[in-house]
């Protein structure tokens, strides 16, 4: 069961972020000055492929706010930080990489008429990126998941989706796939999803 929690501060966020166990770095500070080398982690081996692509559905909007705090917009629902790097292919952070982020409400639902549940950022010096959001609902045809994009400061995007790993649909989703699943732990401030996004 998830608890609920009052939204976790930037030094929070990147504490949980540092400390996941499969995130292996070392040398990552919040004050650093120079750029940080990763040590290469599970979701990036040096000459790695990049994340595999998916259908963004029928739901997507273009324009989505700037902002990390989409959980705000469900109360009722059960947090989660959704939290990763955005890599290259050699397992190097990058800087400035968009990153949006779009799902389905605690009933099922996806706001197609305004903003709710939907947001994008840049990530820092580090390649981090984070939301604030809440775990969504399933709904017919699919197993739990969010939409995703993500693009280096010039570059192609990429369109994919992220799974939670046990879900008993996700055998049935046709779109499922193992490579994107999050990697779920708990922290101070409830569950926490980790993924690295490789461009």
């Amino acid at each position: 069961m998830v608890t609920r929690a009052e939204p976790p501060t930037r030094r929070t966020v990147i504490a949980a972020c540092l400390a996941a166990p499969a995130l292996q770095l070392t040398g990552l500070g919040l004050a650093a000055a120079q750029p940080v080398e990763l040590a290469p982690t599970p979701a990036c081996d040096d000459g790695d492929h990049p994340t595999p692509a998916q259908t963004e559905g029928p739901f997507f909007k273009p324009d989505a706010p700037l902002r990390r705090d989409l959980a705000a917009d469900a109360p009722d629902g059960d947090r989660i930080i959704v939290a990763g790097f955005v890599l290259d292919t050699f397992c190097r952070p990058i800087s400035g990489a968009m990153v949006q982020i779009w799902h389905a409400d605690e009933t099922g639902r996806y706001d197609t008429a305004g903003y709710r549940l939907r947001g994008h950022q840049f990530t820092d010096r580090s390649g981090r990126w984070w939301f604030t959001t809440i775990v969504p609902a399933l709904y017919s045809g699919r197993t739990r998941h969010y939409h995703l994009k993500a693009r280096k400061p010039s570059g192609p995007i990429l369109t994919t989706q992220l799974y939670f790993p046990g879900e008993p649909r996700n055998a049935r989703d046709r779109l499922f796939d193992e490579r994107l699943l999050l990697r779920i732990g708990e922290t101070a401030d409830g569950r926490f999803g980790r993924f690295d996004i490789v461009l």
